[in-house]
C-alpha cells in the first residue's frame, strides 16, 4: 500500500510537470501579449514592459524561472490586476466556485441514483422508459444549454430565483442545477445497467430461492454491489463539473475561479491561465487518486500493493 501511494505520489509530481511545461510553451506560441492596449504602445514602452516582466530573456531562461517559481509555491503576478498574485486571486475565487460544485455532486449523485434505481426495479416500464429518456437527454444538451432555459424560466417568467449575480444562496441554486444534470444523467445511466448486471447475478437467484425477501435482496445484495463501480465514476464526474463551471459561471456572473480563467484568456494575463491551469491539473490527478484508493477500501478483492 505505502509503495503504491508514493509510486503515486511520484507520478502526480511527474504530471504536473508536464502540464506545467505544456501550458508555458502554449502561452508562448499563441499570439499577442498580455499589456494592456498593446497597439498603444511604443517601441520603447514595449522594451521597459519587456525587461519589467522578463520576456527580454531567452525562453530558456524565463522556462527555468518559471519552474524555480513553482517549486517555491509562486505562480506568478497578474498582468491585469498589478500587484495582485496568482495565489491570492485563486483563494479569492475558489469558495464560489467549490460551492456550486459540490452543490451541483451532491444533488446529482443523489438524484442520479435514485433515478437509476427505481428504473433498473421497474425494467422495461413506463417509469424505466421516462428515467431512460430523462438520462439521455441530460447526457446530450450542453450544461449551457440548461442554464438559459433555467434562466428564462425559473428566472425571468415565474421570478422564483434570481437569474445571475452573486447576493445570497439563492443565487447558487440555479447554477449548481445547470451543473447538476449531467451528473444527474450520468450517474444513473450508470446504477441503472449495474443494477440491471447484478439483478442477474447467481447469488442473487440464491438469495430469492432461499425465501429472502425482495427488499433484503435490494439494498444488501443488488444496491450494495452495484454503488461500488459508481465510485470510479466520481473522479471524471467531479472533474467535469469543475471544467463545467468555466461556462456556468460566467453565464450566471458568478465570481468564481471559472469567470476569472475566461477574463484571463480574453486579455491573455498569462500567469493567471497558468496558474488556474495547473491548479485543476493537480485537483483532478488528487481526486482521481483519492477515488482510486477509496475503491480500494470498498472492495476488498483489490490489493494495491501489489500494483506495478
Amino acid at each position: 500500500m505505502k509503495k503504491y501511494i508514493l509510486k503515486r505520489i511520484l507520478l502526480m509530481i511527474v504530471t504536473l510537470f508536464i502540464v506545467a511545461s505544456i501550458t508555458f510553451f502554449l502561452m508562448k506560441i499563441i499570439p499577442g501579449t498580455p499589456y494592456s492596449n498593446p497597439e498603444k504602445l511604443t517601441e520603447k514602452q514595449r522594451i521597459v514592459l519587456d525587461a519589467k516582466y522578463g520576456f527580454d530573456k531567452p525562453l530558456a531562461i524565463q522556462y527555468m524561472k518559471y519552474l524555480g517559481g513553482l517549486l517555491q509555491g509562486d505562480l506568478g503576478y497578474s498582468f491585469q490586476f498589478e500587484g495582485r498574485t496568482v495565489i491570492s486571486m485563486i483563494k479569492d475565487r475558489i469558495g464560489p466556485s467549490v460551492m456550486i460544485g459540490m452543490q451541483a455532486m451532491v444533488f446529482g449523485t443523489i438524484i442520479g441514483l435514485l433515478l437509476g434505481i427505481i428504473s433498473a426495479l421497474r425494467h422495461n416500464t413506463v417509469v424505466d422508459y421516462v428515467a431512460v429518456t430523462i438520462a439521455v437527454l441530460g447526457m446530450s444538451i450542453p450544461s449551457f444549454v440548461f442554464a438559459a432555459l433555467l434562466q428564462y424560466v425559473v428566472g425571468v417568467k415565474l421570478q422564483w430565483l434570481p437569474v445571475a449575480l452573486w447576493e445570497s444562496y439563492a443565487s447558487t441554486i440555479l447554477p449548481s442545477f445547470a451543473l447538476s444534470v449531467a451528473v444527474i444523467a450520468t450517474v444513473a445511466r450508470f446504477i441503472r445497467s449495474e443494477m440491471l448486471e447484478v439483478l442477474g447475478q447467481e447469488y442473487v437467484v440464491t438469495a430469492r430461492a432461499k425465501g429472502l425477501k425482495e427488499s433484503t435482496i435490494t439494498v444488501k445484495h443488488v444496491i450494495r454491489n452495484a454503488l461500488i463501480p459508481v465510485v470510479t465514476m466520481l473522479g471524471p464526474l467531479a472533474v467535469s463539473i469543475i471544467t463545467g463551471t468555466l461556462v456556468i459561471e460566467k453565464i450566471f456572473g458568478v465570481p468564481g475561479l471559472g469567470e476569472q480563467f475566461t477574463l484571463s484568456i480574453l486579455v491573455l494575463d498569462y500567469s493567471v491561465i497558468m496558474g488556474i491551469t495547473l491548479f485543476y491539473s493537480a485537483l483532478f490527478i488528487f481526486i482521481v487518486f483519492i477515488v482510486d484508493v477509496l475503491y480500494m477500501f470498498l472492495d476488498p478483492r483489490i490489493d494495491l500493493s501489489k500494483e506495478g
